[in-house]
């Protein structure tokens, strides 16, 4: 299974802001350039993760991105469903039907598969994300690219 590429980088901003430190809160055009993402990528992948209460989006001076506390012990298989869907791993339906479709095992196993992978992140917390060694470099990221400009 592959993450779609939305669903990589949700998962890498709310990474990203679980370390952000207090007052330090960043716009999405500084998350978008930290992560190296374009900015309206990053600004769809934001509005969606505000929609589902994971972070809070301030405007104007002093604003900027914020995890919530939802974002925070947001289940990191929960997430991921929620941006990816719970379709199927293949299409055996559709304009072209598979031949196997009503005798097939393949899609049984592939949706337990699937499953798996999802149970696997589910005890997974976004703040247990963040744990050394990766919220140190997440923050040295920043800093680093905070510094430069």
């Amino acid at each position: 299974m592959r993450l779609t590429r939305f669903t990589d980088v949700a998962l890498r901003i709310l990474m990203r802001l679980a370390v952000v430190e207090e007052g330090g809160a960043p716009t999405t055009r500084e998350v978008a350039a930290t992560m190296r993402v374009p900015y309206t990528h990053t600004a769809k992948v934001v509005a969606r993760l505000q929609h589902l209460g994971l972070v809070e989006a301030r405007r104007g001076r002093g604003g900027g991105l914020a995890l919530t506390g939802a974002g925070r012990t947001a289940s990191v298989g929960g997430v991921v469903r929620e941006l990816e869907g719970a379709g199927d791993v293949v299409e055996c339906e559709g304009d072209t039907p598979c031949p196997l479709l009503a005798a097939c095992r393949l899609r049984g196993a592939l949706r337990r598969a699937q499953e798996a992978f999802f149970a696997e992140l589910d005890p997974l917390t976004v703040t247990e994300l963040v744990a050394s060694p990766t919220g140190p470099l997440l923050l040295g990221i920043g800093a680093t690219r905070a510094d430069a400009g």
